[in-house]
């Protein structure tokens, strides 16, 4: 495909890098020519300076021609005029990164009148993901699939779970209940473990299940399975808003501590049900007089990652709070996780991975079926639901007479309601949601999974 991609900044480089990887034909806008000369030598990608709403800049990126435009700049307004100029210019398929929560109620309309393919929040999403964290806070990450009923947890194996130097193949019927492990991550290196695989503690411990299996499992190894009912939020930022609102309505109690105070009036008028205190969220007095040791949950959204770090570091030592930490530079994400932060949320690969999802649906002209896309285990690995269509060559094939790629693993089939944890006698079917992880990178189709 053609993609141009406006906007160098942390997303419109990480789309960039992964969408030259997959061999996309990729051209990055930008108006600062300092931006693009610092990774001018990382991208395989052509670079044109300027701004991405002129017809001038855009017709130098040759829109006539393009397959799908990209907006990822620092402003709402001017993502969504980038699109609706380059929609007429060259009728090309839109995508719009659009943050502002003024516009949230409104994006429907705003999508289906500029005719923009697809408009990304990120800050909704990461809030999204936070509130799935704690309702369910055994888990470091979940993933969703088939709408809700397939879920990807993510957590680490401890002493008092007792299944260090246990097998994958032992592990179902020592926790009682039908779950399968899909990824493990033992210091620098990430495995797709068979059955075979031995589990040692320290262990970080991706299975797959129905929410209702994974709940049990959790509970049948000793860990906490219930929603917290109370958070302290660091930090009033954009997600601070979208989290408190979703927390709220799941009746949790809300704590927010912010610096400024012209920003805790806005969060006061925003958010009446929640608690808004001005103050350092970093005076480690007023986190401890703001009952910091009885929290369940301790969430860092500040804007300097240094600080959130910190923060979770200090109430790690000082509560026993689900810990969830903000990160947006990624350069040290291998020291982070020795540190023990609990959940890590990196709202740029949140916004990638569903760009990259929708690239990957409209890569060929008869439509690809991936429907969800993720990338896991520290970002080795990736974990896709693919819709069966009635043209696959993998229908009704036994399992384990199918010649997969290397480092691949079937995780998953949801048929008409039913989540199948797949054996080797199982088939796939026309209709179903298949729940495919691998460390192969550019699968697009379901038959992708098949050695050529």
């Amino acid at each position: 495909m053609k993609i141009i991609i406006i906007g160098c900044g942390k997303v419109g480089f990480a789309l960039a890098e992964e969408l030259t990887a997959e061999k996309h034909e990729v051209t990055i806008i930008d108006s600062s020519a300092n931006r693009l000369q610092d990774v001018e030598d990382d991208l395989d990608a052509l670079q044109i300076v300027g701004n991405g709403s002129s017809i001038a800049t855009l017709s130098e990126a040759d829109v006539e021609n393009t397959d799908l435009l990209i907006a990822v700049t620092g402003s709402d307004e001017l993502n969504l005029l980038c699109c609706l100029i380059g929609k007429k210019l060259g009728n090309c398929q839109t995508v719009a990164r659009v943050r502002n929560p003024m516009y949230n109620r409104e994006l429907g309309f705003i999508k289906e009148s500029l005719g923009i393919s697809m408009i990304i929040n990120p800050e909704m999403a990461a809030a999204s993901e936070i509130a799935r964290l704690l309702r369910f806070p055994s888990a470091i990450k979940i993933d969703t699939f088939a709408k809700g009923r397939i879920e990807l947890l993510k957590f680490r194996l401890k002493p008092e779970f007792h299944l260090d130097q246990i097998s994958i193949a032992e592990l179902p019927q020592k926790a009682h209940c039908d779950i399968l492990v899909s990824g493990i991550e033992r210091g620098e290196e990430a495995y797709i473990p068979n059955g075979d695989f031995v589990l040692q503690n320290g262990d970080l411990v991706t299975i797959i299940a129905s929410p209702k299996n994974a709940a049990t499992f959790f509970k049948n190894i000793g860990f906490k399975t219930d929603q917290v009912k109370n958070c302290i939020i660091v930090g009033g930022g954009t997600i601070a808003i979208y989290l408190a609102r979703l927390l709220l309505e799941s009746k949790i109690k809300v704590v927010i501590i912010e610096k400024s105070q012209e920003r805790c009036q806005k969060l006061a008028e925003v958010l009446p049900e929640a608690m808004i205190v001005n103050g350092d969220g970093t005076n480690k007095r007023l986190l401890l007089e703001e009952n910091l040791e009885n929290a369940e949950a301790f969430v860092t959204l500040t804007n300097m990652d240094e600080e959130n770090i910190l923060l979770a570091l200090f109430a790690r030592e000082n509560s026993k709070a689900k810990l969830v930490t903000k990160v947006n530079r990624i350069s040290f994400d291998h020291i982070l996780d020795k540190l023990d932060l609990g959940s890590i949320i990196y709202p740029k690969y949140i916004t990638t991975d569903y760009i990259l999802q929708y690239t990957r649906a409209k890569v060929n002209s008869i439509g690809s079926n991936v429907e969800t896309l993720y990338h896991i285990l520290d970002n080795k690995a990736e974990a896709l639901e693919f819709i069966v269509k009635d043209n696959a060559q993998i229908v009704g094939i036994p399992l384990k007479n199918l010649k997969l790629k290397s480092n691949l693993l079937i995780g998953c089939i949801h048929r008409k309601g039913e989540v199948i944890i797949p054996r080797g006698n199982d088939c796939m079917k026309v209709g179903d949601s298949v729940i495919v992880v691998t460390t192969q990178r550019g699968l697009d189709d379901i038959q992708d999974i098949l050695m050529r």
